[in-house]
């Protein structure tokens, strides 16, 4: 959330013709509930994701194009639903729940052949947060990003199902900076 992953699907998608799926957040019913009442709407709103990235990853299967998915299935069940759980937002019973469905569509999702990890500070995400003006996210609080911050990067180091392109996205312009552009264009074209 906020750490540019968005804006760098939609400069891929346009500059190499590629067909993007973009995190389905305005479309899941329970989200605005989410940010006003955490605990009582967490695993609803989990459980959508998952099965909107379930969804997705089928798609992708029958279509056999090369597809850009702004967020993966893994980050839904290994940052998003752990960091409920932890925190108390996600019941035990309910967490089981999750992580079994989650376990049997791992069974027959691929890798991806490159991911894409965009990163940046607590401090710049909440930046953009605000300037993105979405209302239920200003309710946000500092500390459950910088929690989510954590799981990223401890998720990151343990990743091995693919190549990773790690991507500091606080001061990377990819828009507006030729080079920027261009140095990750010419990343991932090696993956494609």
């Amino acid at each position: 959330m906020g750490s540019g992953k968005t804006s760098l699907a939609n400069f891929l998608t346009r500059k190499l013709g590629i067909k993007s799926i973009l995190e389905p957040q305005d479309e899941n019913p329970y989200i605005k509930d989410f940010y006003s009442d955490m605990k009582k709407w967490a695993f609803h709103s989990q459980l959508f994701f998952l099965a909107k990235k379930i969804q997705f990853y089928n798609t992708m299967e029958e279509v056999k194009d090369l597809i850009l998915l702004d967020r993966t299935i893994y980050e839904d069940a290994e940052i998003f639903a752990t960091a409920l759980y932890r925190k108390r937002f996600i019941s035990s019973r309910d967490f089981r729940l999750y992580r079994l469905i989650y376990s049997e569509a791992m069974k027959k999702i691929k890798p991806p052949r490159l991911l894409i990890y965009c990163h940046c500070s607590t401090h710049c995400i909440l930046q953009r947060i605000a300037r993105r003006g979405r209302d239920y996210e200003s309710k946000v609080d500092r500390q459950y990003i910088s929690y989510l911050n954590r799981l990223y990067a401890k998720w990151r180091e343990s990743y091995n199902l693919s190549p990773v392109l790690d991507l500091n996205t606080e001061k990377m312009d990819y828009f507006s900076n030729f080079l920027d552009g261009l140095d990750i264009l010419n990343e991932v074209k090696k993956y494609i």
